[in-house]
């Protein structure tokens, strides 16, 4: 069995926000928001890496940071071996032909005023300007239905189709390139559940045929389930735990991912009887203001005085399975 290749390695990425405030006598003091506090991942061809956590945990700027739509504070963006974050701007836009991104609003995302046709071609008409009309068109026309829309939709505008129907649209432009890698930012998250599964499986579909890695992110763990190889979870801006995807749901061992997992309804099994102790109570702290210590302590049930003071490393617990907590695996109190 040969290793799969390493196309992204993202090592100790930091995205602080600058904000001023007022100090003593008037004086002007600089403060952070740290909303990507220290990641590090690798994504392997054909792998799909799952993202998750609450809103505001940081998942959207870092994957911003990645394709550098935000600034970095620190750290290394390895593509293919090489640090994006030091490109020059022409470069960079020379990367993003491998490097596309899908968003989470389908209408928001569409240009308004340009059919389905302009809208697809147009990555095509910026990165190969030279390439024939007619060989736009056909490309055009087989990526339309490589994700299931009509050739008669071809001229009609993004306010014609259904939010499934855009959110193919926005497949299709983000795969006209043949990029190598896909980042879904909650693609699925404004849809209906029963178009939520048409679209996770026709993206399951086409990593399969065109060997995508994707970076797949979302606040729902029943989602990334079906998708994800590998799952990161969260947590303002810190990861708390990394593990393969049926490890994380067979032996979650970070209160915050056993929570997350014990929210989601599953129809084919009963509701654990300790359910209600792994739930956590109130709400995510401030960025502004982020606990001392561990920054999942204020909510979390196995909290001690070591938790407030020092704030636990991400360590290797199992094989392939890391996670940040001073008594992982414990049971609460």
């Amino acid at each position: 069995m040969t290793t799969q290749e390493t196309v992204l390695s993202v090592n100790d990425v930091k995205v602080y926000f600058k904000i001023g405030s007022t100090g003593l006598l008037g004086r002007r003091e600089q403060r952070y928001v740290k909303a990507v506090d220290g990641i590090s991942f690798d994504i392997k061809r054909g792998e799909t890496l799952g993202i998750v956590g609450e809103s505001g945990c940081g998942k959207s700027t870092l994957a911003r940071a990645v394709i550098r739509m935000v600034p970095a504070h620190a750290g290394r963006v390895l593509w293919m071996g090489e640090d994006l974050l030091e490109l020059d701007s022409e470069a960079m836009r020379d990367k993003r032909k491998d490097l596309q991104m899908i968003f989470q609003d389908p209408l928001a995302s569409l240009n308004p005023r340009m059919t389905l046709g302009q809208i697809i071609a147009e990555p095509l008409k910026t990165h190969f300007p030279q390439m024939p009309k007619s060989e736009m068109r056909e490309k055009v026309a087989a990526m339309m239905k490589r994700v299931g829309l009509l050739p008669n939709m071809i001229n009609r505008y993004p306010h014609e189709f259904s939010g499934g129907q855009c959110q193919r649209i926005g497949i299709a432009r983000a795969l006209i390139l043949e990029p190598k890698l896909i980042i879904c930012d909650e693609p699925v998250s404004a849809l209906d559940v029963s178009i939520q599964a048409q679209v996770i499986n026709l993206l399951m579909d086409l990593q399969k045929e065109m060997n995508l890695s994707l970076m797949f992110i979302a606040h729902d763990l029943s989602v990334v389930k079906h998708i994800s190889t590998r799952v990161m979870v969260l947590y303002l801006g810190n990861v708390v735990e990394n593990a393969d995807s049926d490890d994380i749901y067979a032996n979650p061992t970070h209160p915050y991912t056993r929570a997350l997992i014990a929210a989601v309804p599953d129809l084919d099994k009963p509701a654990p009887a300790d359910r209600a102790s792994l739930m956590v109570d109130g709400e995510l702290p401030s960025p502004l203001a982020p606990p001392s210590g561990c920054p999942f302590r204020t909510r979390c049930p196995l909290v001690q005085d070591i938790c407030v003071s020092e704030k636990p490393p991400l360590t290797e617990t199992a094989r392939g399975h890391s996670v940040a907590c001073h008594f992982p695996t414990a049971s609460p109190h």
